[in-house]
């Protein structure tokens, strides 16, 4: 093969390579504004977000966002990580917000920007059945507490223990910290009051309530704060607003809780 022959052959390689990397781009992002929005979610807190018996996502949580995405005509993806990871994954644009019962709080609305509230609860301490001794954070000092890490919970509890008189555990796992809580290993774990009277039953593990919940919670849906994501805020909240008034929130809440959760 002569050298002209052989530089057309190459030429003509590099010329397909090229096309096929063009090609390549054109494949539509998987990101807001192509009809596709990325929900972080745990998977991990039964029952808002778990992995059911056929290994599916599934939950209140997932139920509410795929009611949401309907609505406002996007196809929505569940991306499942640890809790303690996903405000990291929202802030460095990997998803667009979070579904796992995420507190409204001052430090978070410095930084994210919140819909109207979806769900209204309350943060409750849980102790081994039997211990009347523990009601109040008062109660915690010189005690073990659990928390799940990064959660609202944790940063509760450290902004009251100003003189560092509480030894906080936190945890990734819901159950495994009341497991603690039933075996002695830890003295109580503040969460979300539902969520802890329905793993409570689920688990019949030897647990109950301690004392009245320590302060009313708002959960909703955070996404960062910029221009790009007013217009996405916008369409979220009108959705959200449409859903509790045409009671399609309230259905969701009742077939996980068997109470409406979504109304204060």
């Amino acid at each position: 093969m002569s050298f002209k022959k052989r530089l057309s052959l190459v030429l003509s390689i590099i010329l397909v390579i090229l096309l096929g990397i063009t090609g390549c781009n054109s494949i539509p992002s998987k990101e807001v504004g192509n009809n596709i929005i990325k929900i972080g979610t745990s998977g991990g807190y039964h029952p808002f977000t778990f992995m059911n018996e056929k290994g599916k996502l599934d939950g209140f949580e997932i139920d509410v966002w795929n009611e949401i995405g309907n609505r406002i005509d996007y196809n929505v993806e569940f991306v499942t990580a640890e809790f303690s990871g996903l405000f990291g994954m929202l802030d460095t644009s990997k998803i667009n917000t979070i579904a796992n019962q995420i507190t409204i709080t001052k430090q978070r609305e410095e930084k994210y920007l919140f819909p109207t509230p979806y769900v209204y609860s309350g943060a409750q301490l849980i102790v081994r059945e039997g211990n009347d001794t523990i009601q109040s954070l008062e109660d915690l000092k010189e005690k073990k507490i659990g928390v799940s890490l990064g959660s609202n919970y944790e940063q509760m509890i450290r902004e009251y223990d100003t003189n560092n008189e509480i030894e906080i555990i936190t945890y990734e796992d819901f159950i495994g910290s009341l497991q603690d809580v039933a075996i002695g290993r830890i003295d109580a774990v503040m969460n979300d009051k539902l969520a802890a009277l329905i793993n409570i039953e689920k688990s019949a593990l030897p647990l109950q309530l301690g004392g009245t919940p320590i302060q009313p919670l708002e959960n909703s849906f955070p996404l960062v704060n910029n221009d790009s994501n007013k217009e996405l805020l916008k369409k979220i909240n009108e959705t959200i607003i449409a859903m509790q008034e045409d009671g399609t929130l309230a259905t969701i809440s009742k077939k996980w809780f068997k109470v409406d959760i979504t109304h204060k």
